[in-house]
């Protein structure tokens, strides 16, 4: 029993000169702890967007009760919730100003689409906003039912679409159709459901495309060499 004490303690006499001769490490006993880490503050820039003034003309009423925003024009009435990362004030000289409430990066980016989503409000119920679409392809047309919008897109059955409440929709010569309306927001979501229906391909660029859309185009398959 002795013996394998004394062995044991001059093994780890042995190791401990090892290190010390070797590596020149000074190994202490002393547990640790705890470890400090130094913070760098994140500094979080303007929006250059969300800082620029949102105009009102004369024929448009804001309404502000706290976070949440009214405004009535003559072509309709929008409201609009703001979350607590941002807050909206009205102006002296009548404009509006979004402004972040707090400095942290969500509130960065908040601060310039809800700036966006406030002048959208204003330029929808004074001015209102369009959207464009053609339909292109052979006996592709669209003509207006009642309020539906029925679409012959080469399918066994044509498509038959119910227009939402405050949209406007024309048929110029059967392949252009015009959604205009004041709710910037809904316009594009039923001219995007419209094109859902038969996207353009790359290859005729057949299907239904907004009329400002540049399609990229692919070149076919060429055939066998004889």
């Amino acid at each position: 029993m002795a013996s394998s004490i004394s062995a044991s303690l001059q093994t780890c006499n042995l190791r401990s000169a090892f290190w010390g001769e070797r590596n020149g490490i000074c190994v202490s006993s002393t547990p640790i702890t705890r470890v400090g880490f130094m913070r760098k503050s994140i500094e979080c820039k303007e929006s250059r967007i969300g800082k620029q003034p949102v105009e009102v003309p004369s024929n448009v009423t804001i309404t502000l009760e706290g976070q949440g925003l009214q405004v009535k024009g003559p072509l309709g009435h929008l409201s609009l919730t703001y979350p607590r990362e941002v807050k909206v004030e009205r102006e002296e000289s009548g404009a509006l100003r979004v402004r972040k409430a707090v400095e942290t990066r969500r509130a960065n980016q908040m601060h310039g689409l809800f700036r966006t989503l406030t002048d959208n409000m204003v330029v929808g119920v004074s001015k209102g906003f369009e959207k464009r679409l053609q339909l292109v392809g052979v006996g592709y047309r669209a003509m207006l039912e009642g309020k539906d919008l029925v679409l012959n897109l080469g399918f066994s059955h044509p498509v038959r679409m119910q227009i939402p409440d405050g949209l406007q929709v024309k048929v110029e010569d059967n392949t252009r159709i015009a959604v205009s309306g004041y709710d910037k927001s809904a316009i594009g979501q039923f001219a995007a459901s419209i094109r859902k229906w038969r996207p353009p391909e790359p290859y005729k660029g057949k299907g239904v495309k907004y009329a400002d859309e540049v399609i990229r185009r692919k070149e076919g398959k060429a055939g066998k060499k004889k």
